[in-house]
């Protein structure tokens, strides 16, 4: 989640809805099944060398975990609608087509935030370092950006909402 700033998170309304229904689900069903863990662990007798019942545990406490980090990720959100941003430049919400240099190859990626990346989906943060990369740059311009494995150079062929 990118250091502790109590700023905004920006999510489209999709994710937003998504991360609701998970919370949901994770208060109601996970919450239930964690208890009815822990209730059944119990009835095992002894808790002292009961692994049913510290792994329920654990499970409780990571189910926890998760539902606080969804809270706070919902009470931080502001929805973005790609509409508010302008369509010239590279900006989050941005579908972005570009062409790799050296191979030719054309690559579109869509700049979400960190709490939306997925790689699978070509989904990448504006936090990694292809994000800012691109981040602000216009059609047509050529971008050299430092990855782990080197430098990768793309040409931004098209950018679109």
């Amino acid at each position: 989640m990118g250091g502790n700033n109590n700023g905004k998170i920006y999510l489209t309304r999709e994710r937003l809805v998504e991360l609701e229904q998970e919370l949901r689900e994770l208060k109601m069903n996970g919450r239930t099944e964690v208890a009815q863990k822990i209730a059944e662990a119990r009835s095992y007798g002894d808790l002292t060398e009961n692994a049913e019942y510290d792994a329920a545990k654990e499970a409780q406490e990571h189910l926890e975990m998760k539902i606080s980090k969804i809270e706070e990720t919902l009470a931080r959100a502001s929805i973005i609608h790609s509409s508010d941003l302008p369509n010239d430049k590279v900006y989050i919400l941005s579908y972005v087509k570009l062409k790799e240099i050296r191979t030719g190859q054309v690559i579109e990626y869509r700049l979400v935030s960190p709490e939306e990346a997925d790689f699978d989906k070509n989904k990448i943060s504006i936090t990694s370092p292809i994000g800012k990369g691109l981040m602000g740059k216009t059609k047509g311009e050529k971008v050299q950006i430092k990855v782990p494995a080197g430098t990768l150079e793309y040409q931004i062929l098209e950018i679109n909402r």
